[in-house]
């Protein structure tokens, strides 16, 4: 048993965990933020992606005691504090980028990441940057105008499927 101490959307948060504890059992368990979701535990989905020091990675794959010392941001950081979605979680509702949710804070959190490095993507950046992330519910289409549109760009631009 140790002790990690990080800062987790801006705000200290500490815990005891085991050596053993994986940084998404962390968040979901210990500081209660269940917007991180574990879908496989092997890395295949990307439900549970979450930027540590600014870098998107999948937290089903990373040790709590990894992060020790770390700034987490997690999905329940991404709205303003009233509540207000940010420019990619508004684009995701007005472009129907989501069906069940479940996959949608780890898509929300990889686009996060790719519009920090790339501002401007093309559809098949995109396509790229998501293969981490599997939805089961969509054709991935609103997906990717949902993350165009986030980008600024004229979803109108995009072929259809």
């Amino acid at each position: 048993m140790g002790q990690v101490t990080m800062t987790v959307n801006g705000k200290a948060a500490c815990g005891t965990v085991e050596g053993r504890t994986l940084l998404s059992s962390f968040l979901r368990e210990t500081l209660d933020l269940t917007g991180t979701h574990v879908g496989c535990d092997t890395s295949q989905c990307g439900a549970c992606v979450v930027h540590v020091d600014g870098v998107a990675v999948k937290s089903c794959t990373m040790l709590a005691a990894e992060a020790d010392g770390a700034d987490v941001a997690t999905i329940e950081g991404q709205a303003a504090p009233d509540g207000t979605l940010n420019t990619i979680q508004q684009a995701f509702q007005d472009h129907h980028g989501l069906q069940c949710g479940f996959c949608t804070p780890g898509m929300v959190m990889t686009t996060a990441a790719l519009l920090k490095d790339n501002p401007k993507p093309s559809e098949q950046e995109i396509r790229v940057h998501l293969e981490g992330n599997i939805c089961r519910c969509t054709g991935y289409h609103n997906i990717i105008k949902a993350i165009y549109a986030a980008s600024g760009q004229d979803v109108a631009a995009l072929v259809a499927d």
